[in-house]
């Protein structure tokens, strides 16, 4: 079939519309494209007419595509960042490439950045951005190239290959218990201090049922809402926290906490490194995926 014939639309509105369905914005769109807010709005005021179909709901200042809208961007996406790629490998890289990568922010301060001194050998001549938020970003909208997320690994809107294991184990300063250790697991836990996690408020309840012993109390228990906190309270001798591996496995390392009891446990949960659903992702980020990929090896074992 023929389709020289087939009326193309004006590549600026396609532009301005591809940008507006990333961000759900018309301002964010014109900040990315360097023109006014009016300039996108025109612009896709142009497409909606050329194609004679409703592409966005207004309303405020966001705006949702409408089903039509959202099947034109499905397959209008593709195309551009195929054009872009094909452009770059053309005229080769203008400035250092940039790879933005989402992440929870304990995940972030506890493991990833003290390991960003390898990425520079590993990674020349790419700036990676790290956006930290327990907000799930939509990452296409939000030009976002990888996350690395905390769950079950199952998402709607991304691509998810497993990274990392989450293990709990219970931690605290070395001789917080004392030269020896109480008769068992549960009488230390009656004469020592809970912290406790503000997001994970049954993690003792579920521990100690895990291991058949007495539920804690959680009478005088410390409450905290970060692992930064709690792994910084339990290093300060101020009472036994539950470990989350790998974030506590630096502070394991140093000797700045203990496992006294060992005995660690998947927690059910882990974290998953992501992409956008569908999208072939640059080099760049394959080669921060491949360098996070390696360093994550090691972590992945437990105790």
């Amino acid at each position: 079939m023929d389709d020289s014939n087939v009326p193309m639309p004006p590549f600026p509105a396609l532009r301005a519309f591809h940008a507006a369905a990333r961000h759900g914005q018309f301002r964010s769109a014109a900040k990315e494209l360097g023109v006014t807010e009016s300039a996108i709005s025109h612009q896709v005021r142009r497409l909606e007419d050329f194609l004679h179909l409703r592409l966005f709901d207004r309303g405020g200042p966001r705006v949702r595509l409408t089903a039509a809208g959202a099947r034109f961007f499905q397959e209008v996406d593709p195309a551009i960042v195929r054009i872009r790629e094909a452009t770059r490998a053309l005229i080769g890289p203008m400035e250092r490439a940039r790879v933005a990568l989402t992440l929870p922010p304990s995940l972030a301060t506890l493991w990833l950045i003290p390991r960003l001194a390898s990425f520079e050998e590993a990674c020349p001549g790419i700036d990676l951005q790290l956006v930290t938020t327990t907000r799930l970003c939509d990452l296409r909208r939000e030009q976002l190239d990888l996350a690395i997320r905390h769950g079950t690994g199952r998402w709607e809107d991304v691509e998810a290959e497993f990274l990392l294991a989450e293990w709990a184990v219970p931690v605290c300063r070395p001789g917080y218990l004392g030269s020896g250790l109480p008769r068992d697991i549960g009488e230390a836990l009656r004469e020592s201090r809970l912290i406790i996690n503000g997001f994970y408020p049954d993690e003792w309840l579920e521990w100690a049922r895990a291991h058949d012993i007495a539920t804690p109390s959680i009478s005088g228990a410390l409450k905290l809402e970060s692992q930064e906190q709690i792994l910084e309270a339990a290093a300060r001798g101020l009472g036994l926290a539950m470990g989350r591996r790998p974030l506590v496995d630096d502070h394991l390392s140093s000797g700045a906490l203990e496992a006294p009891f060992g005995l660690p446990d998947r927690s059910g949960a882990g974290y998953y490194l992501c992409g956008p659903l569908a999208a072939v992702p640059t080099l760049p980020a394959r080669r921060v995926a491949r360098w996070l990929r390696g360093f994550a090896e090691p972590a992945r074992a437990g105790l």
